[in-house]
């Protein structure tokens, strides 16, 4: 199915869209719950003021992204790299 300039809230439940494409979509304020996301890809991506909670992140990778203010459990990610390159030394 093709959808293309939908303007409207779209309710997708209960259904498979594997192997979709989502290219300069507008998803503000989307909300995925339940959602298998395997081997997706995000790539150019604005995920600022995203929250995810109870994310199995098993060998996911983040590249080449701009980490500032983000936190795991509250804590900042460039204060544990940080701490890491410290360490490292």
């Amino acid at each position: 199915m093709d959808l293309q300039y939908v303007r409207e809230a779209l309710n997708v439940q209960d259904s498979e869209v594997v192997n979709s494409l989502f290219f300069n979509a507008n998803m503000i304020g989307s909300r995925f719950d339940d959602v298998n996301l395997q081997r997706a890809r995000f790539y150019d991506v604005n995920l600022s003021h995203a929250m995810w909670a109870n994310v199995n992140l098993t060998n996911a990778s983040i590249k080449d992204a701009n980490l500032s203010g983000m936190t795991i459990d509250g804590v900042l990610v460039t204060d544990l790299f940080d701490a890491y390159r410290t360490l490292a030394r």
